[in-house]
């Protein structure tokens, strides 16, 4: 019994290669910036922190609002919303030839949920900027 495809090691040997180039290019080009780095010319201003073209002056761990947090984690609910209605939407004529009735009724529970955190937001009064 002659097997005439290769030994499955002998299949890894091109990732092999390129993990060696991914390996020398990373390690090359860090190299030749340390290398080319000890000629540069250096001052203050250029090791100073750069902060937005501000001098970096005071204390430097600000704090954020927890209005910051909660609308960050609206944003992600409301996002994700999109991300799900997306391919229904694309694949919604191929499915109601199936079954019409659980599909539909599917989404609407999941826009009814959706619905209910979106007005549970409103009510604790999530959405408002001036507080």
């Amino acid at each position: 019994m002659e097997n005439s495809s290769p030994s499955q090691l002998a299949q890894y040997i091109p990732v092999l290669f390129l993990l060696a180039a991914a390996v020398s290019f990373a390690g090359g080009t860090l190299m030749i910036s340390v290398l080319l780095g000890k000629y540069a010319k250096s001052s203050k201003a250029k090791d100073a922190a750069y902060e937005c073209g501000k001098d970096p002056i005071g204390d430097n761990t600000g704090r954020f609002s927890v209005k910051f947090y909660l609308v960050a984690m609206l944003f992600i609910l409301f996002d994700i919303e999109v991300v799900f209605l997306y391919p229904w939407a694309v694949v919604y004529r191929e499915m109601l030839k199936e079954n019409a009735n659980l599909i539909f009724g599917a989404m609407v529970s999941f826009l009814g949920v959706l619905f209910v955190g979106y007005i549970y937001a409103l009510k604790k009064q999530a959405f408002d900027w001036k507080s």
